[in-house]
């Protein structure tokens, strides 16, 4: 299924300009949606503000955003109080980075959702400190179907063997699978790593019913159309938002 590129490249970092960049993504998610016979209202955006102020996330807030992702556990619980400080008390705040095992006890927090849970060490920590801090933790388990070095997460054999053991763990409820594709100039080149996602968790969800595997993060700014086609619920976007990452 072709997808038909937009230009997604901003001016400023006006609210404005996130206004109507916000409106122009949603327009395509929805377009997207409606090419593969999908409601649109089966997939989430999330903003990723990395890198951006609060008054960023302000604007996006102000245009109806309310899901945000984050990727250094440091930003984010900064981003977090200054939000709350602020009176964005209803944002939903998304960790979308890697976790390290020595900072899992951080990543217990008033976060909707840990999209990055990538082996079964962090799985097993992040369960011990939810427990400790009487906690149950949305997450998603991180696959990297691509097979590339370069990428975290399970391969799609090891997660099918892993799965049932991390099912059981307490003080998490694992709630899909994310993935990341390949950084390609043609986003019909990452299709086959969100089809490998999809058919992974289909196989997932006839091998270990007892599990919620609904949901498939799958899809950033220069691919997020072709993920939704191919069964994205959660769409990771950035740039197309927020402008280029400031430093």
């Amino acid at each position: 299924m072709a997808t038909t590129q937009t230009d997604t490249s901003v001016d400023t970092n006006t609210p404005v300009d996130i206004a109507a960049n916000l409106a122009q993504v949603r327009q395509r998610m929805v377009a997207a949606a409606r090419r593969a016979g999908r409601d649109p209202a089966e997939v989430t955006l999330v903003a990723v503000s990395k890198t951006h102020p609060l008054e960023a996330i302000r604007a996006a807030w102000a245009a109806g955003q309310r899901d945000f992702g984050e990727n250094r556990l440091e930003e984010l619980w900064e981003k977090v109080e200054a939000a709350r400080d602020a009176g964005l008390s209803d944002i939903r705040w998304h960790l979308i980075g890697t976790i390290q095992s020595r900072k899992t006890r951080q990543a217990v927090g008033p976060f909707v959702l840990i999209h990055s849970v990538d082996r079964v060490k962090i799985a097993r920590r992040l369960s011990r400190d939810a427990l400790e801090a009487g906690q149950v933790l949305d997450v998603l388990l991180e696959v990297n179907v691509s097979g590339e070095e370069t990428k975290r997460g399970f391969a799609p054999d090891e997660l099918l063997a892993e799965a049932p053991g991390m099912l059981q763990l307490p003080g998490i409820r694992i709630r899909g699978l994310m993935t990341m594709a390949p950084l390609v100039d043609d986003p019909e080149e990452a299709r086959p790593v969100f089809r490998g996602l999809r058919e992974l968790r289909d196989q997932l969800r006839a091998r270990c019913p007892e599990g919620d595997w609904y949901h498939l993060s799958m899809g950033m700014t220069n691919d997020f159309e072709v993920a939704i086609e191919e069964g994205a619920t959660l769409v990771r976007v950035g740039s197309a938002i927020f402008g280029a990452r400031q430093a």
